[in-house]
C-alpha cells in the first residue's frame, strides 16, 4: 500500500478495526511526509473499505483468508480481488503445502464464485522489501482467468516499482505459492529476508530492471 500511495493512488487501508486502520494510515502518512511526496491513504474497517474500493488487495495470512472473505464477501460483487495470501503452514513454512483447490487464490475464487474476479500476485515479494522503498531485485508473476483483471494487476505491479509478467490462468497460481515456500527456505538457509524470483531471457521496456 505504501508504494501505491507514494505513486499518488487513492488507497484505503482496511483492517478488522477502525483503530488499527487509523494506526496504519498514520504510519504510511509519516513515511510519505519523510520522502516528501505521495497521497496519504484513508482507513476503514474491512467491510467499509471493500464497499468503497474498486480493486481489493487481500494481504492477510492464509489461515485468515476464508474468515476475512466471509466478512467482506457481500461488498465484492463485480470487483477485482488481488490475492496475495500464501498457504504457508507453520512450523514447516519452507515446505510446499498447497490447499485442496491448488492455491490460496483458487481457494478464494471457489469461496466467492464467478461474481468476483480473483487474480494472484505479489506472493513472492517480501513485505519488508516493499516497505523499505529501495529497488527490489524480484519480478511479480500474475495469474488469473480474467484478462482485464490481470492487466489491472500488472498496472499495479508497475505502480509499485516492479516488473510483472502474465503467468497464465489461475490454475498456475499453485506453482507460485509453492515457490514462496521454497524462497522462505532459502531465506532461512542463507540468513536473508528477500530471496525472490527473476524472469530472464525476455525483453524488457527501456528503464526496466
Amino acid at each position: 500500500m505504501l508504494r501505491w500511495a507514494l505513486a499518488g493512488m487513492d488507497v484505503i487501508v482496511g483492517s478488522r478495526s477502525a483503530e488499527r486502520a487509523a494506526e496504519m494510515v498514520r504510519t504510511v502518512s509519516a513515511r510519505l511526509t519523510k520522502v516528501g511526496r505521495g497521497r496519504p491513504p484513508r482507513g476503514a474497517e474491512n467491510l467499509a473499505a471493500a464497499r468503497e474500493a474498486e480493486v481489493i488487495a487481500l494481504t492477510v495470512p492464509f489461515d485468515a483468508q476464508a474468515e476475512t472473505l466471509a466478512g467482506i464477501g457481500d461488498a465484492l460483487d463485480g470487483k477485482l480481488l488481488i490475492d496475495v495470501a500464501v498457504p504457508l503452514r507453520p512450523p514447516e513454512v519452507w515446505r510446499v503445502q498447497l490447499p485442496p483447490a491448488g492455491s490460496a487464490a483458487a481457494e478464494a475464487q471457489a469461496l466467492l464464485g464467478a461474481r468476483v474476479r480473483v487474480v494472484a500476485a505479489f506472493q513472492n515479494v517480501a513485505a519488508a522489501r516493499l516497505w523499505d522503498l529501495e529497488p527490489i531485485d524480484c519480478d511479480v508473476l500474475v495469474c488469473g482467468d480474467d484478462a482485464a483483471g490481470k492487466r489491472v494487476a500488472l498496472e499495479l505491479v508497475a505502480a509499485a516499482g516492479l516488473s510483472g509478467f502474465d503467468a497464465g490462468p489461475l490454475a498456475n497460481a499453485g506453482v507460485i505459492d509453492g515457490l514462496t515456500a521454497i524462497l522462505t527456505g532459502l531465506n532461512r538457509q542463507f540468513k536473508v529476508r528477500a530471496a525472490g524470483v527473476r524472469v530472464t531471457g525476455v525483453p524488457r521496456a527501456p528503464g526496466e530492471r
